[in-house]
């Protein structure tokens, strides 16, 4: 495997891994290992290093949904023009083209219901080239980025009292 990619592979478990720790894991020196780093991000293959939330923990509400939506493509330009249009929203997180019954996979965020709701009825479905949508909330995440999010090896029991 090319360092590239297991420059790559220890990033993606853990994004805030120093350079001179990926050196002494990879057995190169330090400055090869921050170069090429420095080259993956000027090239666009690493865009954005980030932390996974678990939005349980946390006092704020936050409502996500997943839409299932059918496009018209635009001659010449094909899915890429409404996609650029639907990802220009800031309600939308990620947005897929995909194979089967639904083009594109579009994951909003909102504060309530009401407002991803509003999203959908307001600016998403009203699009031109939009043909139909179908809305998905999330209820609870079980993993995301390939993390377990609630530790399944903590202990639920209540405590006893003596």
């Amino acid at each position: 495997m090319k360092i590239t990619e297991k420059i790559l592979g220890i990033l993606t478990a853990d994004a805030r891994t120093a350079p001179a720790k990926i050196a002494v894991m990879l057995g190169v020196g330090e400055k090869e290992v921050a170069k090429e780093i420095a080259s993956l991000e000027k090239s666009g293959v690493i865009v954005k290093y980030g932390a996974v939330i678990n939005e349980d923990k946390l006092e704020r509400e936050t409502v996500e949904a997943l839409i299932e939506v059918r496009v018209s493509p635009q001659f010449s330009r094909g899915f890429d023009a409404i996609a650029e249009e639907i990802y220009k929203f800031e309600e939308v997180s990620s947005l897929y083209l995909m194979s089967g019954a639904y083009d594109l996979c579009v994951f909003v965020k909102g504060k309530s219901l009401k407002a991803v709701a509003g999203f959908v009825s307001e600016k998403l479905s009203v699009m031109d080239k939009v043909l139909s949508t179908a809305t998905h909330f999330i209820l609870k995440k079980y993993k995301c980025e390939g993390v377990v999010m609630d530790n399944p090896n903590e202990c639920k029991r209540l405590a006893v009292q003596p």
